[in-house]
């Protein structure tokens, strides 16, 4: 049961409820590249990542992909489907070779009614993820390409939580830049001319996958 005490979801149960949710996960393993489940299939229920990463998408009609968001080990998704036994409104895709557990949404649903705090973690988790489609919403609506940029960089170093040796916020970025792109609505060359940008400007510094925030509180007003 050690794998569901790392899912945030689950961290805070007692062992007789992570026992008793253990017994209905299924696991599944998918190399990458490989889709998990497509937009418009049924939906089967709440999924969680044990390792690798996934990424959520959409297809516009013209074939271009907006991600949507890049899950990590521990994070859920597809939870939104849970009572409603409506069509996946996204697909999901493994960036990395992972395993992804999977609760079926008959399972779910009975566990929720044996567990008041189950049900109380879940309805936390569902109002953070539409407080999460509501930004996205704002970002794409409002905010111009650097705006945007701006706001991804701050949020993925406030993910990562890590600082170069002069205590300036460090970030790592595994992602190539096409999906960076897709991620923030954009193109990958309006992307890049505005990395370089901000290089210029010196709001940062870049080397390879890794960017330095050399003025973050400048940063953060562009973003606002």
């Amino acid at each position: 049961m050690e794998y569901l005490k790392q899912v945030p979801l689950f961290s805070d149960l007692p062992p007789e409820v992570l026992q008793r949710i253990n017994t209905v996960v299924l696991e599944r393993t998918y190399k990458k590249g490989e889709s998990i489940f497509m937009e418009g299939e049924p939906g089967q229920g709440l999924h969680f990542v044990r390792t690798g990463r996934v990424k959520i998408v959409k297809t516009a009609e013209d074939g271009r992909e907006h991600i949507i968001k890049f899950l990590k080990a521990g994070e859920i998704f597809a939870e939104v489907l849970l009572f409603n036994h409506l069509p996946y409104p996204a697909t999901s895709v493994a960036v990395d070779d992972s395993r992804i557990g999977l609760i079926r949404n008959e399972d779910l649903e009975l566990l929720i009614l044996e567990n008041n705090a189950l049900a109380l973690l879940l309805i936390r988790s569902l109002s953070q993820r539409l407080l999460y489609a509501q930004q996205k919403i704002k970002e794409l609506a409002l905010q111009d390409v650097p705006a945007r940029t701006a706001e991804l960089l701050l949020r993925l170093s406030r993910e990562q939580g890590k600082c170069d040796e002069a205590g300036k916020p460090l970030l790592e970025l595994p992602e190539s830049r096409q999906e960076l792109a897709g991620l923030m609505g954009t193109s990958r060359e309006t992307l890049s001319r505005t990395l370089s940008d901000f290089k210029k400007r010196k709001l940062i510094s870049m080397e390879g996958n890794q960017i330095v925030l050399l003025q973050e509180e400048q940063l953060f007003d562009l973003s606002s």
